[in-house]
């Protein structure tokens, strides 16, 4: 049997490791899986009566997608904005309420710096 990082074991293991005798530990050594996922997997069926393991879902829409170009557009018209400055601006112009945090991610996925260069002279700086 192969296995891949984020794959779920197969359900006939998890319904021997379920119905195994014995302590997490002892149960975990005998099936060769960690003691966590026989844990959890108890834990799951105590809480929930479900046998099966839980949904993965790993791949989340990003909050800002659809967005990107009025960003770019923004950020070249005006780019002495900070991160507070867009954000304000996203909720006031597209009810879009974000983090700084998630509106500093999607500019680096962009490619976009807002950080300027002390070293130039103030009217040389633009966005780097």
């Amino acid at each position: 049997m192969t296995w891949h990082l984020g794959q779920a074991y197969g359900q006939d293991l998890r319904d021997r490791v379920l119905h195994a005798e014995g302590s997490i530990r002892e149960v975990a050594a005998r099936f060769g899986v960690s003691h966590s996922y026989v844990a959890r997997a108890r834990s799951r069926r105590r809480r929930l009566g479900e046998d099966t393991p839980g949904v993965q879902c790993s791949h989340r829409q990003l909050k800002l997608t659809g967005f990107e170009q009025v960003l770019i557009d923004k950020v070249n018209a005006v780019n002495d904005l900070t991160l507070k400055q867009l954000c304000a601006w996203l909720e006031a112009e597209h009810g879009m309420r974000v983090g700084i945090s998630t509106l500093w991610k999607t500019l680096a996925r962009l490619g976009i710096s807002l950080k300027k260069s002390r070293s130039m002279h103030p009217n040389k700086r633009a966005r780097t």
